[in-house]
């Protein structure tokens, strides 16, 4: 089945898909690290370290980054913090800007 889906479509398509997945994924983890740090700030536990959260941002976890900052509330009071996330979801917007814009047109239809 999936072999029959996969000759049906376009390379184009099958960037967009495996690229949704990826950021799905991604945001997931990334979303879930953010609220273990969270929860072992709560209990004065040891912390995931600042730059692991920023690097799963950078991989493309940054929607899920930035729904737990918005939804728990974590790191949403340190500005250091929400500038490197805030540049880190740039050059990802940038990067997927790349992608759709000047990458996947040059396979044509």
């Amino acid at each position: 089945m999936m072999t029959v889906l996969a000759a049906s479509l376009d390379p184009r398509e099958i960037v967009v898909i495996c690229i949704t997945i990826w950021s799905l994924i991604a945001s997931l983890y990334t979303f879930f690290a953010f609220a273990r740090d969270k929860r072992a700030a709560r209990r004065h536990r040891r912390r995931t370290p600042e730059r692991h959260l920023h690097a799963l941002e950078l991989i493309g976890g940054f929607p899920g980054a930035w729904l737990a900052i918005l939804v728990l509330r974590h790191k949403s009071s340190k500005p250091s913090f929400l500038v490197v996330s805030f540049l880190a979801s740039v050059g990802n917007l940038i990067i997927l800007g790349l992608i759709t814009f000047v990458v996947l047109p040059l396979f044509g239809s």
